[in-house]
């Protein structure tokens, strides 16, 4: 074995860790644990976690021995001001390790303020950015010199330190700690979300225990004048509130979450030394387009690249991988924090796998169980289902996709124009691909009533119509106060429990049915027609029955048919299909009241030749099957910025990552899952599962657009969603304190806390009205103006702090005034 750092050799053998190494002097020296997760911005450091395969590391992780295989990821993270000899050094020092480690590792290069969503998943109470290296670092933090902190992220929150103290570096949807000795501030923008307000506040308890301030002082942004005199002193020696001018939120924003629709592949070959860079293919990808032989590069843009290295290629390519994807960000022009990741065949981590449209592991490992699926339903489902069970146990319910056994109550609807018209009993689970329809479906537990709606879109449906039955089933909701849970299902693409609460009967006719003058009653009476359904299912959990073309050519050996004559119904069954689909076949063919006839494969009668329109050739080949794919969960925070979708992944995931103002998407892969919180504005619920859709057409892998959404709301989660968490309390948000409970609580709690409330001005002024800037309500045009806009009253959209500086008094002063003064004075500042 090549020679190793000596700091490398005490990293455990066979056992789970997490270890980080700092480059001081040019040397790789350990960190302390109590340093963990603060980084500073001159130096460079390397980050080494290996957990369970399928477990997700942390910063908190021990030490424990492990008997099966271990993934290991590897990070070297450069801070923003290193120098180029320790960014070297940590680099070859990364190479060195991997090799330490048997080469098998995962490979990350991190830039400071660019970091993967895996890096920061670590650090459970986020990450600290301090400015300078380690000794002028701890030095700036103990020689009282003031400093200033932003705050960013909702759950795992990034402190960066800023380099200089300024109005200008700071904009009113962020949060802001301020720590000048004896006080902290906490600074919280017009436009910033509590979350990261109880975020800041959290950080400034950290530096008040840790650097002896006495005080800590929470400011909404516009009530500056309302500090105390001394707390006003000392806020201006390092803010001058004369001159304050923030940026618009709206100016920072990036759009790094957003994905890339489409993704190219390049092969890399040495050629006698010299690398080769050829480009394959465009997505979305397939495994097989990857070849042990070559390592590959995934191009994703500025959003990240990917290098693939087959566990048969040179040992070159394996140590210069990492570089040669450096080369290739230059040479394409991409931004130098550009995020570069280095896998090896057989140890790709979920995020990678994402990015192909099919993936199957070629190693079966102890993860497999903890990635549920609905892969494995035709096993699971014939133990007998009912709700209290899978609301026991959520992990089942999430494997299996069931919320209960399908034998509750439903009513079946089909949209007529922009009607909905309820089906007959004897109607229920037959379908037309020309029409959309709508199911309510309800069972009960022991506790409460449950609701689902499904509304099913069939693929020749008009578009005016699946619109009609969106806005219905979302109506449907509404008068059921919000406690059902919300899944669109398009034709083909329908989820087990939607086939479940079928009993193994539903039927897919080709064209469009009216129902509208029949009384729910199919005007197409399809039960006295000629016709041919393809069934497919082994179990009433699972069936569904598909017209073909009535023709021989239809047929296939390894199928079930049910052929419907004028006076007989015939089960034809492939010499390759199986007992279980017999059955079902049969249950499809008994809802006619004809007779019904067995027929195998190399025994057919003239009678059914003639009834089928003669013999032809059919396919004796298995068909292709759409692949169930093992893959883990995904989480992604949801921002609309400009118009656009942006997610932001969280890896290692809990109950804790959804909050209360978000849209979250949970993919599963073969479901999608979108989340709203209660606190969620009202039309972007409303237009939710456009999210989903815009979702799922920008991803690279090419997911087919009809991968069924389901919306779930924040207090309503199903068995079938909670288990893909590790845990769920039911009273989690009732136990969760607001900010206002926190402000309310410190203010009591602690005689070092001040909370800088608001006064009587602006009570005058509504605490319940939208502020905004002075620039914006001096628009003329009504139309242009922000929604929820008093033309009239544009002086009461101001803070407190910008309508003294506008009108040189309080509000209750200009109350005061006479009408005509008022006028005069709303003139003078251009609000009239």
């Amino acid at each position: 074995m090549a020679a190793v750092d000596a700091a490398f050799r005490s990293i455990p053998r066979n056992a789970t860790y997490f270890l980080i190494w700092r480059i001081e002097n040019m040397q790789i020296v350990p960190l302390a644990r109590d340093h963990y997760g603060t980084f500073y911005t001159g130096d460079s450091y390397i980050v080494a976690c290996a957990t369970e395969v399928g477990e997700n590391g942390n910063s908190m992780l021990k030490v424990k021995e492990s008997r099966g295989p271990l993934d290991v990821h590897i990070h070297f993270w450069l801070g923003a001001h290193t120098s180029q000899d320790e960014a070297g050094v940590a680099a070859y020092k990364t190479v060195e390790l991997d090799d330490y480690l048997g080469g098998v590792p995962v490979q990350h290069r991190e830039v400071q303020g660019w970091e993967s969503k895996r890096f920061l998943s670590y650090f459970r109470k986020g990450i600290r950015l301090l400015e300078g290296g380690i000794a002028s670092g701890i030095s700036n933090m103990n020689n009282n010199k003031p400093l200033m902190f932003k705050v960013k992220g909702k759950q795992r929150p990034v402190v960066q330190q800023l380099a200089n103290i300024d109005w200008q570096y700071m904009d009113d949807g962020g949060i802001y700690v301020l720590c000048i000795h004896p006080l902290v501030f906490v600074w919280a923008g017009r436009n910033s979300n509590t979350t990261e307000k109880i975020q800041g506040v959290n950080v400034a308890q950290e530096m008040k225990a840790a650097f002896d301030i006495t005080t800590v002082v929470l400011v909404e942004d516009g009530k500056e004048q309302t500090l105390s005199k001394n707390e006003k002193e000392i806020f201006n020696q390092i803010l001058p509130i004369s001159q304050k001018k923030v940026k618009n939120y709206k100016e920072v924003m990036t759009d790094t979450g957003k994905l890339r629709t489409v993704i190219k592949l390049y092969r890399c070959i040495d050629e006698g030394g010299t690398l080769k860079v050829t480009e394959v293919k465009t997505g979305p990808l397939e495994q097989n387009d990857l070849d042990s032989q070559d390592s590959f590069i995934i191009d994703n843009g500025e959003s990240g690249i990917w290098v693939w290295v087959g566990r048969k290629a040179s040992q070159k390519e394996r140590t210069e991988a990492m570089r040669n994807a450096q080369g290739f960000i230059k040479k394409k022009g991409y931004p130098n924090h550009t995020q570069v990741t280095r896998v090896i065949e057989n140890g790709e981590p979920p995020e990678f796998k994402a990015y192909f449209h099919t993936w199957h592991d070629t190693i079966t490992t102890s993860s497999l169980g903890k990635q549920h699926t609905i892969g494995k339903i035709a096993k699971t489902v014939q133990t007998k289902f009912d709700a209290a069970t899978l609301h026991t146990n959520r992990h089942l319910a999430a494997e299996s996709q069931m919320v209960d056994d399908g034998t509750g109550s439903k009513e079946v609807f089909c949209v007529e124009q922009t009607d909905l018209i309820p089906l007959d009993v004897k109607e229920q689970g037959k379908f037309y691909s020309g029409n959309c329809y709508v199911i309510l479906y309800a069972f009960s537990t022991e506790d409460r009533d449950h609701f689902m709606i499904y509304y099913w879109l069939g693929k020749q449906s008009l578009k005016e119509e699946q619109e009609v039955a969106a806005l219905k089933a979302i109506e449907l909701d509404q008068r059921l106060k919000g406690l059902s849970v919300l899944t669109r299902v398009m034709e083909g693409k329908e989820p087990t429990h939607f086939l479940a609460i079928f009993r193994g009967r539903m039927m897919t006719f080709q064209g469009r049915d009216s129902v509208g003058l029949q009384n729910g009653v199919a005007n197409g009476n399809h039960f006295s027609q000629c016709y041919l359904l393809h069934v497919q299912g082994t179990s009433e959990f699972t069936t569904k029955a598909m017209q073909v073309e009535k023709c021989a050519s239809s047929l296939n050996s390894y199928d079930v048919f049910v052929l419907f004559s004028m006076d007989i119904v015939y089960i034809w069954a492939g010499k390759r299909s199986t007992g279980d689909e017999r059955e079902m076949a049969k249950r499809i063919a008994s809802q006619s009241g004809r007779e019904v006839v067995l027929v195998s494969e190399g025994q057919e009668r003239d009678d059914f030749w003639k009834a089928i329109g003669g013999k032809k050739e059919y396919s004796h080949n298995k068909r292709f099957e759409e692949d169930i794919d093992t893959r883990q969960a995904r989480f992604y925070q949801c921002i609309i910025f400009s118009g656009h979708l942006d997610v932001r992944e969280i890896i290692g995931f809990d109950q804790s990552d959804l909050v209360d103002d978000d849209i979250v998407i949970l993919d599963t892969w073969n479901v999608v899952f979108l989340w709203l919180g209660h606190c969620t504005k009202t039309e972007k619920r409303r237009f939710s599962v456009s999210i989903a859709e815009e979702y799922l057409l920008s991803d690279p892998s090419g997911r087919h657009i009809g991968t069924p959404v389901i919306v779930v709301k924040q207090g309503n989660e199903p068995p079938n969603f909670t288990g893909f968490f590790p845990s769920w309390d039911t009273k989690f948000w009732s136990k969760k304190k607001t900010y206002e409970e926190i402000k309310a609580e410190l203010a009591e709690e602690n005689a070092g806390i001040v909370v800088v409330q608001n006064s009587t001005s602006r009570q005058d002024l509504g605490d319940d009205i939208d502020k905004f800037p002075i620039e914006v309500l001096r628009i003329k045009d009504a139309e242009q103006l922000p929604a929820g806009i008093d033309p009239s009253h544009k002086e009461v959209h101001l803070t407190e702090d910008d309508f003294k500086d506008a009108f040189g008094m309080t509000y209750t002063q200009f109350q005061g005034l006479p009408r005509w003064r008022q006028l005069e004075l709303k003139k003078a500042v251009d609000l009239f």
